[in-house]
């Protein structure tokens, strides 16, 4: 340990318990990576808040001596958004877990930035109520704002800025703000609440979340509609989201990916271009969607179409979608998984997802297409030996072609995932001089760049 960390480890001791400071190398090891196919950087020290007065103490030692500092949820994320690349301080939020109020009477609920999606559903559901945003992985719900997160349900609930009605920020001085209100609209000022979610630890850290709930659907169906090609798929869901027809979840997994789903979860299912289905509402209208949905799917060349209202074997068709990942790294062992995000337009999606395939055929590696195909958003699930430069090298320039690709389509090089360590490089292509403000408001709220500096992009 230097002289300088031993310093800081002092003060922070002197405002926080013993146990909450951790310069402990396994500790930091944790704190060093998530769950990119990113390198490892450690930070120096590892603070455990539980208060919002225990942040703003932190962060006021950090701005007195120029310290970074990178907020830590999970360590789920899938750009290097949480990995320390300057060192310093990784604040944990595990123990800030607290669901602090339910509202049921105005489908909100507050919460600190540890609480999980599971942690939070378990709880809301004695109330009738869910949170809708869910990204696969149990992230935290500080996390999923700090990414702007979504996920299966955005096409149909929106993503995590679409839930945010108020945030606790605690800036780089340790200065506490209020983002928001209790209120489902306002005109009142500039909109703080879009500003701060997605912007990935860069400008605050967030110690409390007030965020819009749902009720649960009366009746929810689920379902499999197996198709000839990709094309088919994708060019069905756009027809479905033309026809108004209201539904929950609409997932493609390509012909590669359903054979890891069957290896991995032991299913049968038809090794074909597949949508995995959603269908949420009262029993009638439900019904009469379903139908509707069936004849558009037939018209674009639908082979199968089967649903289930049986909780478990919903539960069983979900749990195929959200295992791909790790049906795919179970599949090939000793390698990395890196997953690829762009989102395009909903009527640029099929020729996006046909180039990402046929760029993906020609550089041979191993991988798979998913997407959360409602809201024009797909992955690539690569396979990489992380000590083959040269498979690393191929990977690198598959993305960029899918990058460049959808944002000459008027896309976005990151749907959910955020930009992180590996977006950066893609920033002034995508916002051209809107980046300068950007880059005035950082400066502004975080002059001596210490939250969560090399990220998004650099000053």
């Amino acid at each position: 340990m230097t002289v300088a960390v031993e310093l800081i480890v002092n003060q922070l001791r002197e405002v926080l318990s013993e146990e909450q400071v951790s310069i402990n190398d396994t500790v930091r090891e944790l704190h060093g990576k998530d769950e990119s196919h990113h390198a490892m950087t450690l930070p120096d020290i590892v603070v455990f808040p539980r208060s919002t007065g225990d942040v703003s103490a932190i962060m006021k030692i950090a701005h007195a001596n120029l310290i970074p500092v990178v907020p830590f949820g999970v360590g789920s994320s899938l750009e290097g958004n949480a990995i320390p690349i300057a060192n310093g301080i990784s604040i944990d939020f595990c123990e800030m877990n607290a669901i602090l109020e339910i509202r049921p009477e105005d489908l909100l609920v507050k919460v600190q930035p540890g609480v999980t999606r599971a942690q939070l559903n378990k709880e809301l559901k004695k109330h009738g109520l869910q949170f809708t945003v869910d990204p696969g992985a149990d992230a935290t719900l500080g996390g999923m704002a700090a990414t702007n997160a979504s996920g299966t349900t955005a096409v149909r609930y929106g993503v995590m800025r679409d839930q945010v009605r108020d945030l606790e920020v605690v800036l780089a001085d340790g200065t506490v703000i209020h983002t928001g209100s209790l209120a489902a609209k306002s005109s009142s000022g500039y909109h703080l609440n879009g500003l701060f979610v997605g912007s990935e630890g860069t400008l605050g850290c967030f110690t409390e979340l007030t965020l819009q709930v749902y009720g649960i659907p009366e009746f929810v169906t689920a379902g499999r509609a197996v198709f000839n090609t990709v094309g088919d798929a994708v060019s069905a869901v756009a027809a479905l989201l033309q026809a108004g027809i209201v539904i929950g979840r609409v997932e493609l997994v390509d012909e590669a990916s359903i054979t890891q789903v069957n290896r991995y979860n032991e299913t049968t299912y038809a090794e074909k271009p597949t949508l995995f289905l959603e269908f949420h509402g009262n029993d009638a209208g439900m019904r009469a969607d379903i139908a509707f949905a069936t004849e558009i799917f037939e018209d674009f060349g639908c082979t199968t179409v089967e649903f289930e209202q049986n909780n478990a074997a919903r539960n069983q068709l979900w749990e195929a979608r959200h295992s791909l990942a790790y049906a795919y790294i179970h599949a090939y062992p000793g390698k990395k998984l890196m997953s690829t995000d762009v989102c395009v337009p909903i009527s640029k999606l099929a020729e996006t997802i046909l180039y990402a395939r046929e760029q993906l055929n020609t550089i041979g590696l191993v991988g798979g297409i998913v997407g959360h195909v409602g809201d024009g958003n797909f992955h690539t699930l690569l396979m990489l030996d992380p000590t083959d430069v040269q498979e690393q090298a191929q990977a690198d320039r598959f993305n960029e072609q899918i990058v460049q690709y959808a944002l000459l389509r008027g896309g976005t090089c990151t749907g959910e995932h955020g930009v992180g360590i590996g977006k950066m490089k893609y920033q002034s292509l995508e916002h051209g001089t809107s980046l300068v403000v950007m880059k005035s408001i950082k400066a502004a709220l975080d002059p001596h760049n210490i939250m969560n500096p090399g990220k998004i992009f650099t000053l």
